[in-house]
């Protein structure tokens, strides 16, 4: 017995649920497996950077993500049992027209794909979980993927969402190109701790020679604290109850006791690698199966789910609104380049050569360099075509307001003659924009700018290759 859908997806992690809920507001039939038997229970990526937060708006999650979370508490210093000084982990940013979420904002891991998977659900979605994949077959129609247990499926594509040991990714033989950020082992788990405030971010320096810092964080949202600590060279890190109130009772004021339950633990080396392909045939690799962070700088998670909503659109594009099929050629093509740069970013800000703040915001990321994107003007303004589209007010309308949903807008900003693209692409008319400064520009699903010009030249071969006519 089989099991058929356009998309399978492999792992309820970020990057998976976030191409789950892309895919069904599309009308996509895409099922996603999960082989544990829930999500992952853990706060491990707890940042969401302001770029995501305005994916989050699109897809329908904001309020709820906003919800369940806070921002980032100040870092209180502690040596000696007292209080020592503050430390600002980012630096501060203010709001503005264009970017409406400036600093990160804390929601623990778990809580971020519980959310995401209640609006899969909403959506009509759903995730199977026990299903461990086992290997698969692909010829020129589509893939036929094999579970332990339970049904085959047959999917026109498959996505690898099933993190940093994909096992997609070892059946196909792509490689993971990358090196240790630190060679120190780290722990990171979720506690209950009494007899340390709720306002702070609270952290012991290493004490002497050998010893590796604690730094303990309030989860917003709950009454978990999240604990990471780093341990020297060849450490063995114990995970247990005991092992943690140890290692807090040792680095800290503490007593032992103050560790009242350790809810989830897990230890990691820091290591920064990168998938040397991420596709092959009709198997698309995204979030930890095609990139592996450190955990500094919050780029993992985001960078996951923008993976995910650049390959949702196109996926969409070519299953339901008749793209070529060449259109999901761009996927690897702009996202390669933007993972390589997150894992760089990350590696410095873990080395503590790149402060926290604009540089990890995602905000100026971009395509301009991509075979989708075509800037026709002699002379662009301030936004071009494979720009981020800001937010701002045209004629008394929000942007992000029209932008928001599964679709094409076009902005026709102190110019005439703007085109009508049919019902599914609104047009916003207006004078010359401070932001945008002059021209015709069709914003795409993802929120950049894909085509710029001062005239409608190029725009009917444009439309007509992502899909639009």
């Amino acid at each position: 017995m089989t099991t058929h859908a356009d998309v399978l997806i492999v792992g309820a992690g970020p990057s998976g649920l976030t191409l789950g809920v892309d895919l069904a507001r599309r009308g996509v039939d895409a099922l996603v497996v999960e082989r544990a038997d829930g999500l992952f229970p853990g706060s491990r990526g707890k940042g969401i950077q302001p770029r995501t937060m305005e994916v989050f708006d699109d897809l329908g999650v904001l309020d709820a993500i906003r919800a369940a979370g806070g921002s980032y508490p100040v870092g209180m210093i502690w040596q000696n049992g007292e209080r020592a000084g503050e430390h600002r982990m980012f630096d501060p940013a203010e709001t503005t027209g264009d970017s409406p979420y400036t600093g990160p904002w804390m929601v623990p891991q778990w809580r971020t794909q519980e959310i995401l998977l209640a609006r899969l659900e909403e959506l009509g979605g759903r995730v199977a979980f026990g299903r461990e994949l086992v290997g698969f077959d692909q010829d020129a129609e589509g893939v036929t993927a094999y579970f332990a247990s339970g049904a085959d499926v047959r999917a026109r594509y498959v996505v690898a969402a099933d993190g940093g040991r994909s096992t997609l990714r070892r059946t196909l033989g792509i490689g993971m190109t990358g090196e240790t950020v630190d060679p120190s082992p780290m722990l990171v788990a979720d506690v209950r701790v009494t007899g340390l405030d709720r306002d702070n971010w609270h952290i012991f320096p290493p004490s002497g020679e050998g010893d590796g810092f604690l730094a303990i964080c309030p989860l917003p949202g709950t009454e978990d604290f999240q604990l990471l600590a780093r341990f020297p060279e060849g450490a063995s890190v114990d995970l247990s109850l005991d092992g943690v109130r140890k290692l807090v009772a040792t680095r800290s004021h503490l007593a032992p006791e103050a560790v009242t339950e350790v809810r989830w633990a897990s230890d990691f080396r820091p290591r920064a690698a990168l998938a040397d392909r991420f596709r092959s045939g009709r198997v698309f690799l995204t979030g930890d199966a095609a990139h592996v962070h450190s955990p500094a700088g919050g780029q993992g998670l985001n960078t996951s789910v923008q993976d995910a909503y650049n390959l949702g659109w196109k996926l969409g594009a070519v299953l339901r609104d008749g793209a070529d099929a060449a259109l999901l050629d761009t996927y690897e093509e702009e996202r390669r380049p933007i993972a390589a740069e997150m894992l760089g970013l990350s590696t410095s800000v873990h080395r503590g050569e790149t402060k926290r703040g604009e540089a990890t915001s995602q905000l100026g990321l971009g395509y301009r360099e991509s075979s989708l994107t075509e800037e026709t003007r002699e002379t662009p303004g301030p936004v071009r075509a494979g720009d981020r589209a800001p937010d701002g007010v045209v004629e008394g309308m929000r942007l992000f307001d029209v932008f928001r949903g599964p679709g094409w807008t076009l902005l026709a900003l102190g110019t005439t003659g703007a085109p009508d693209l049919g019902e599914a692409v609104p047009v916003v008319r207006g004078p010359a924009h401070e932001t945008y400064g002059t021209g015709l520009f069709l914003v795409r699903p993802d929120g950049y700018v894909g085509w710029a010009g001062d005239s409608t030249r190029g725009l009917g071969d444009y439309v007509t290759r992502v899909g639009l006519r």
